[in-house]
């Protein structure tokens, strides 16, 4: 076990233990904008579906029922205007991070082959490279890597943690390099419903891909848009070529979504108004929180869209994150998303309504 353990670095969340116990010691308690978890309710009907179908004795397919294919595909063409989408093009995951921990283990690639991601990113793409055995390596511009032994390149848009939305001329000329040298993009758009400033396009886009899936594949999350993060609800869209053998691998190893959330997302994927009335409250406490950090003397970077406010006071992460800590609110040190974040914090709008105000109050 402990080769495995090994490969990988220290838990940073952990590095947050004595400053979570500093901000919880507020006389009116901990204002938690740490960590991105959903804490609204799981919308009603999508309660409904799961207690539904709750009498599901036997196994469920790796590759679900027909009928959430069926959802899956209708939401990709409705909502990302991707085009011919048929089951082929569809595999439900056991939430997104399983997926990016375990994908290039599962695409085979191991030691002389290298994966890429973005300069500041979420830290579990470096651990399914390491898991892998694989190089690993941060960008600024994709295509000015080297593209001799890239085998993955990962793309995220909108970016946790900045909220960076890559335009459709910077996809397309993105995906065209990608192809040009064979390389898979697996694009992370679990954020794509979250666009403030901006309208996040997806890779799926025949205006970005030219009408064609190959060597292309996204990601999407019920998570946070539905707030499923306790279902573990999410699925992946793009080139069969690369989804058929991830389908087979998946069923060896047992990777299947529970009947039980498979209905629930039926049915989340089936409901726009949720999701409407879910952005509308993230909406005013992105509102609140940049204004407040604004006026206590911090500057917002990117943003644009995502859960998260970037925001620096020009000093180093961790005197930023003590500085809060102490008014009992609790951020992410940006270094944890890699060292260009340094001196930066992520500031999560996961947080109820009554604790937003307290922390705009302490602000």
């Amino acid at each position: 076990m402990s080769a495995v353990s090994d490969r990988l670095p220290t838990f940073p969340w952990d590095k947050l233990t004595p400053y979570k116990a500093t901000a919880a010691a507020h006389p009116d308690g901990i204002v938690d904008l740490s960590v991105g978890t959903p804490v609204d309710p799981v919308p009603e009907l999508i309660q409904k579906a799961l207690v539904a179908a709750a009498d599901s004795p036997g196994y469920p397919t790796v590759w679900g029922t027909p009928e959430l294919r069926d959802a899956i595909t209708g939401w990709v063409e409705r909502r990302l205007g991707a085009r011919e989408v048929t089951h082929r093009h569809v595999l439900p995951i056991v939430g997104s991070k399983e997926l990016v921990a375990w994908l290039p283990t599962q695409l085979g690639l191991g030691p002389g082959d290298r994966v890429a991601y973005p300069r500041l990113a979420y830290p579990t793409y470096e651990v399914g490279a390491r898991l892998a055995r694989a190089a690993y390596e941060a960008y600024d511009d994709p295509t000015e890597l080297d593209p001799e032994g890239l085998k993955l390149l990962w793309l995220n848009s909108p970016s946790n943690p900045t909220g960076k939305v890559l335009s459709k001329e910077e996809l397309t000329r993105i995906v065209a390099w990608a192809r040009s040298h064979g390389i898979l993009l697996v694009s992370d758009e679990c954020y794509l419903e979250l666009g403030w400033e901006a309208d996040p396009v997806s890779v799926l886009h025949p205006d970005v891909n030219g009408g064609s899936y190959d060597g292309i594949v996204s990601v999407h999350s019920l998570s946070k848009r539905s707030n499923l993060a306790g279902y573990r609800a999410a699925f992946l869209a793009g080139d069969p070529a690369v989804l058929g053998p991830l389908l087979e691998i998946r069923k060896h190893g047992g990777m299947m979504t529970s009947a039980p959330t498979q209905a629930a997302v039926i049915a989340a994927l089936g409901d726009d108004d949720h999701v409407r009335v879910q952005r509308e409250r993230y909406a005013s406490r992105r509102e609140l929180l940049r204004e407040a950090l604004v006026t206590h003397g911090f500057r917002i970077e990117h943003s644009e869209a995502s859960l998260y406010l970037w925001a620096t006071r020009g000093e180093s992460c961790w005197d930023t994150v003590d500085h809060l800590a102490k008014l009992g609110i609790l951020v992410a040190p940006g270094d944890f998303y890699g060292p260009a974040g340094a001196e930066f914090v992520r500031v999560a709008l996961t947080a109820t309504d009554e604790r937003v105000a307290a922390a705009v109050r302490r602000l």
